[in-house]
């Protein structure tokens, strides 16, 4: 019996999944992370399973708008279960306004090491 070799595909494949997996294990911030008033930014990419930024900091009143870019389905759900954005295929978008000041986590139903904050300042 010979010993079998692994084939390119075979190691693409696992290469795809230790670098998925890898990207999805840190649940740090960092400044970079943070988008707020100064940055104008009211925007949240989602790829490679995370939000990016993973925290967004915004006036009351600003609307923030998800974009789902993974080839993925993701949703953006409220912790406290008060708002969700069903099922995002790639491509389509979610948008919430936020009115008044706090802080609002949120995470993805679909895969739940996925994790964000609004915060909301006066």
């Amino acid at each position: 019996m010979s010993a079998q070799r692994p084939t390119l595909r075979g190691l693409t494949g696992l290469m795809v999944v230790l670098a998925l997996a890898a990207a999805g294990c840190g649940s740090s911030t960092s400044a970079s992370d943070t988008v707020g008033p100064s940055g104008g930014g009211n925007a949240v990419s989602i790829s490679v399973s995370s939000y990016k930024p993973a925290t967004i900091t915004v006036a009351p009143g600003t609307t923030v708008t998800w974009t789902n870019n993974d080839p993925v389905v993701h949703t953006v759900t409220a912790d406290d279960g008060s708002w969700d954005s069903g099922n995002l295929s790639q491509g389509q978008t979610f948008s919430m306004t936020f009115d008044t000041a706090g802080t609002y986590t949120y995470h993805c139903t679909v895969h739940p090491w996925m994790v964000g904050t609004v915060i909301v300042t006066p």
